[in-house]
Formats: C-alpha cells, structure tokens, sequence
C-alpha cells in the first residue's frame, strides 16, 4: 500500500511541475513580446523607450 501511495505522490508531484513550467513558458514569452514591444514603440519626441528600465 505504501509504494501505491509513492508512486501516486510522485505522479502528482511530477503533473504539478509540468503544469507550473508550462505556465512560466507562457510568461516569459509574454514578456519577450513586451519587451520586443518596448524597441519598437517609441514615445513622441523623446527618443527612449516607453518603459523606464
């Protein structure tokens, strides 16, 4: 009974993961598209970007 309850912990454990590297894979390319964002539109007339770091 207990290797059962390892072994479904781990499963759980491992799905948990995936599921959160997923989700991370999803907010670092919306902040690569934000950034990108961040070369291409300029404010108008001052010559940075239009985030501030």
């Amino acid at each position: 009974m207990v290797p059962l309850l390892l072994v479904l912990l781990l499963i759980l454990i491992l799905f948990g993961a995936g599921f959160a590297v997923e989700a991370l894979w999803w907010i670092a390319i919306a902040v690569l598209v934000l950034w990108l964002l961040g070369f291409l539109v300029r404010p108008g007339g001052g010559g940075g970007r239009w985030y501030r770091w």
